[in-house]
């Protein structure tokens, strides 16, 4: 229930699909309240989720996103008139979905274009000269702990070294390249720094949780 969490694995999966492709997120701890439902043009795909910072991550790396803020009599117009307050995801989105996917309802004529949103939970990575600092975004069932440190950032590094709570990891290449049971950074196949145990969790282990930061240093400036 993290939107932060769930607009990162949006943005960096969304263009492994089709273009036009109708990508519904519903990632909603507001449902049923005031918070607006957006529908989003961008970069060739449809977006369909709440305004709660999920969408930002993908606004904001787009040129040409054209954002519409869904209307009740829009809505109306199909079909949608007594949505439960629990449940938007069977109730609104999936029937905006039909009609996008099926081209019978042009984005425009849901609702009213705006051009701000809710912006992202957690900010993006701070760039030093000789660090950046992120935080864990993402925990998967390996207990890999996935951070929002896009590898392009480290690549001015001669040996990066990635430090969380009180640890510090050399940065490998595959989870083999070290023993069962120590611990290693490498990036992942989203091309972001992630931190692994060998054979076990990470997350377990180090005791640490989404929203944990992480610093990724330089170890050619370190004595």
């Amino acid at each position: 229930h993290w939107p932060a969490e769930a607009g990162f694995w949006l943005a960096h999966a969304f263009d492994y699909f089709p273009p036009a492709t109708v990508h519904v997120a519903v990632v909603d701890p507001g449902v049923g309240t005031a918070r607006n439902i957006l529908a989003v043009q961008a970069s060739g795909h449809y977006f369909l989720a709440p305004d709660n910072g999920l969408l930002a991550p993908i606004v904001s790396r787009a040129r040409d996103a054209l954002i519409v803020r869904l209307g009740t009599t829009e809505l109306a117009r199909l079909g949608v008139h007594r949505p439960s307050a629990t449940f938007h995801g069977r109730d609104i989105f999936a029937p905006v979905a039909a009609e996008l996917a099926a081209g019978r309802c042009p984005l425009q004529g849901l609702g009213e274009a705006v051009s701000t949103l809710i912006p992202a939970w957690v900010e993006d990575p701070a760039v030093e000269p000789r660090s950046v600092t992120g935080v864990v975004i993402s925990i998967d069932h390996f207990g890999n702990l996935i951070t929002n440190i896009d590898a392009a950032l480290i690549e001015r590094f001669r040996l990066p070294l990635v430090h969380a709570g009180n640890h510090a990891f050399p940065l490998l290449r595959t989870y083999g390249d070290t023993r069962p049971g120590e611990y290693l950074a490498l990036v992942n196949s989203f091309g972001v720094i992630e931190i692994a145990r060998a054979e076990h969790s990470a997350a377990e282990g180090l005791g640490l949780s989404r929203g944990a930061p992480v610093v990724v240093r330089d170890r050619t400036d370190q004595p």
